[in-house]
């Protein structure tokens, strides 16, 4: 009996080893499998991480969202909340007990708190509109959150009931006095993303924006790290752009400072400057609030610095100027001497320590992309990914030694899907200049094969192909489906100094271009086994644009084109966008300011020129850049006799985000790649 029980044992053993070698090539299938670490908060005392999960529902066409815990040292991980609700936003409370979060359990978002040993969730909020952006103090009894109200009216309870009527009226015609009248995926009705700041024990939320006609945190893209409780206990503050009708052409955000009952109206502590000033991270001793500030107005993409602010005295002090490199994420040291930050660093998303005193940088994990980096007792907690990893928790110590991870959600996954590898290389660009790049391998790679190539043009522009596991355009799409992938981060990009990021503007089609040819023909000869005959160059945003210019102004450079989300009409494309400072800056004014900086590198001018078959993507929810115009790119393309297609997502904004659409998009991607490239 024992004997057959061991054979059998031995059996299931062969079969799970087995099976476990049963891989394939990296599809989207695998993508959309990895499951997605964010948002990891550390306990007061340093021994445990809290993190949301998101694991995509392939039958409900979602994500969902759950919290999980893990001991720093990466024991004991657990699943914290289990509900079929989305439960996201986690907060630890000021003891550590207890894990404060947002949920739509309840039917709408509202603020949730579970003790870390488990047991049913707590409801702490309920109120009539949904709550956004949790923040718990750790230094007095206080939740902040946002709500979105009419700025006009006092409570809360009056703006549910003006939506109400709103939702009664017979007519639907919305009458707008000022941009913006809509903004990324969303039309403006009015309403306003408002701080309110409640206790723990009793008492309604107070709106501590008081009648400010603004936002916070700022929108789309802003979240709590825009939000800081002061260590005395009393106030709050947090970054909003209040600049009245300017606010489609500022980058003014401006840091504020309100006490927590609401009975003042917020102070601004950053008037002087009028460019970006954002993410405010106060010392442990709380004698000194870091954060980060632009110089530039009106200019999205100029290098953030770390501002010192003294608490008692407000002077200020820049800590960074001499750092040609613009940090993200912040945090301090135990100790007040170093401010530990995250920037784009030659290709990788680096972690650094920064001295407070002299301002020196010292890099502690270069490779990769690091990001929300938290102090964990004597060790620092981040995220890192790479090109042939999803996001995984890790710890290291400040010196940069003993890096280990802390996460291995997705080692399965991982290992069941094989990859290409990658390498960076660099040749000489645009005025004989560095600038580097990417290439991955085909999976299962044969270097006596020859292989087509998917050139991948960036968005931004100044963005990035660095080192990093992207869910939207990732390179290992291609390569697992036979490609090779080639990214260069031409003039413009960013982790390469400021002045390689200005020098895209007034020249979107000039310096960027020069890369993108010097750079795949440094790809071709570094690497024999590509077939330059057989390239296909794919972009979108900024990457869609250079797409249609690339279309007549490079016309026998590919044999075919995919262009996502891109424009066709620079000079038109101002006139039915949102964020007008972008195009303000980029192209040197407005178009009736300076029309010759928008027909410069207009690929509308260029359409006789095109000849390379085009497929066209667009989202209907893209408020940034508009359908028309890639309805226009499509219907110019047929118009010319020139083989295209035009996929469209009504349901999609300037990203396809749902997982079945993700699914559509990249088979129908690959399937044009494969149509004239194989």
């Amino acid at each position: 009996m024992r004997r057959t029980i061991l054979i059998t044992l031995a059996l299931f053993i062969f079969c799970i080893s087995s099976f476990s070698q049963d891989t394939h090539p990296f599809s989207i299938h695998d993508m959309l499998a990895m499951e997605r670490i964010s948002e990891a908060q550390v306990s007061p005392d340093g021994q445990n991480i809290v993190f949301t999960l998101r694991t995509t529902d392939l039958v409900a066409n979602r994500g969902r969202t759950d919290l999980w815990l893990v001991d720093v040292d990466g024991k004991n991980l657990r699943q914290l909340t289990t509900h079929p609700a989305g439960d996201f936003n986690p907060q630890w409370s000021a003891c550590g007990k207890f894990v404060f979060f947002l949920s739509t359990r309840s039917g709408s978002s509202q603020a949730w708190k579970i003790g870390i040993s488990g047991g049913e969730a707590v409801q702490v909020t309920d109120l009539p509109l949904d709550v956004s952006n949790l923040l718990v103090s750790p230094y007095s009894p206080h939740l902040a959150f946002t709500l979105d109200v009419f700025v006009d009216l006092k409570s809360i309870d009056k703006t549910k009931e003006r939506l109400e009527e709103i939702s009664k009226r017979k007519s639907s015609g919305v009458i707008h006095d000022r941009l913006f009248f809509r903004h990324w995926d969303t039309w403006k009705d009015g309403r306003r993303s408002h701080l309110f700041v409640m206790t723990l024990k009793e008492g309604a939320p107070a709106d501590v924006m008081a009648d400010m006609d603004a936002d916070a945190p700022s929108k789309p893209f802003g979240g709590i790290e825009e939000i800081a409780f002061t260590p005395n206990g009393m106030g709050i503050v947090f970054t909003a752009r209040d600049v009245g009708r300017e606010e489609a052409w500022s980058t003014d955000f401006d840091l504020y400072y309100a006490p927590l009952d609401g009975a003042q109206a917020p102070k601004c502590l950053t008037e002087a400057n009028q460019a970006w000033d954002t993410q405010p991270v106060f010392s442990p001793d709380g004698q000194t609030m870091a954060f980060l500030a632009m110089v530039r107005p009106r200019f999205e993409a100029d290098r953030y610095r770390i501002v010192l602010h003294d608490w008692a005295s407000g002077g200020k002090r820049v800590l960074t100027e001499s750092w040609d490199r613009s940090p993200s994420s912040l945090c301090w040291s135990s100790d007040n001497k170093t401010i530990y930050a995250t920037a784009d660093n030659i290709g990788q998303s680096s972690l650094f320590a920064i001295d407070v005193q002299s301002g020196a940088v010292k890099t502690i994990v270069k490779e990769g992309t690091v990001s929300s980096p938290n102090l964990a007792g004597a060790r620092i907690v981040y995220a890192l990914d790479h090109l042939k990893a999803a996001a995984e928790l890790w710890s290291v110590f400040p010196d940069g030694s003993d890096p280990r991870p802390v996460t291995q959600i997705n080692a399965a996954n991982l290992a069941q899907a094989r990859m290409g590898d990658f390498e960076q290389f660099s040749f000489k660009g645009w005025n004989n200049e560095t600038v580097y790049g990417y290439i991955v391998k085909p999976v299962d790679f044969d270097p006596a094969k020859r292989y087509p190539v998917a050139f991948l043009i960036h968005g931004g522009p100044q963005g990035s192909f660095g080192n990093h596991f992207h869910y939207r355009w990732n390179p290992q799409a291609y390569t697992g489906a036979g490609y090779a992938a080639v990214m260069v981060d031409f003039h413009g990009s960013t982790g390469y100094g400021q002045a390689f990021t200005d020098a895209i503007r007034g020249d979107w089609g000039g310096k960027p271009l020069v890369d993108l040819q010097k750079g795949l023909a440094a790809a071709l000869a570094k690497c024999p086994w590509m077939d330059g005959k057989r390239v296909g160059a794919l972009g979108a945003s900024y990457g869609g644009y250079m797409i249609n210019w690339i279309a007549g102004n490079w016309p026998d450079g590919f044999k075919c084109l995919v262009s996502h989300d891109g424009n066709l009409d620079e000079r038109l494309a101002y006139f039915d966008t949102e964020e007008l400072w972008f195009p303000e800056w980029e192209h040197l004014g407005t178009p009736w300011e300076n029309p010759a900086s928008y027909e410069k590198h207009n690929p509308v001018n260029y359409v006789k020129n095109w000849k390379t078959p085009i497929l066209v993507v667009h989202g209907g929810q893209d408020f940034r850049v508009v359908e028309t115009q890639g309805m226009s790119t499509f219907t110019a393309a047929q118009r010319k006799g020139i083989p295209s297609k035009f996929l469209y997502f009504p349901d999609e904004n300037h990203w396809v985000l749902k997982p079945a659409n993700s699914i559509l998009w990249h088979d129908t991607v690959i399937a044009w790649l494969d149509q004239w490239l194989k």
